[in-house]
């Protein structure tokens, strides 16, 4: 339980900071690139809850959360190359996400490992 609960909150804490920072994005790409970041990283922490309380889905859902992810990180690479990041916001987000990635790995080994 110890992990759903660490992942959760940081999620939360990345999703707060994010939201805050696409919001100051260029209104060029508000409706484009910015309503994908946002949605991607809402759909991740929809996901996490679910894994939380629907064992059935658990697994299945922390791949998803993988996959979410990752598209995260190309997403925010290019904002980053794009100038839309400064060096240290890209940097904050990198370590957000692959601490979050990390707790999402060690959630899915241990229930793979409960499983057998």
């Amino acid at each position: 339980m110890a992990e759903e609960l660490q992942v959760f909150v940081k999620w939360v804490e990345f999703l707060k900071w994010l939201l805050n920072t696409t919001e100051k994005f260029p209104k060029m790409i508000r409706f484009t690139i910015t309503s994908r970041i946002d949605n991607l990283a809402l759909d991740i922490l929809e996901i996490i809850i679910v894994c939380k309380y629907d064992r059935d889905a658990r697994a299945k859902g922390l791949r998803r959360i993988n996959i979410g992810i990752e598209k995260l990180r190309v997403l925010l690479r290019i904002c980053h190359e794009l100038k839309y990041l400064s060096p240290r916001q890209y940097q904050f987000a990198a370590l957000h996400i692959n601490e979050s990635g990390k707790m999402i790995w060690g959630w899915l080994k241990k229930k793979n490992k409960n499983e057998k």
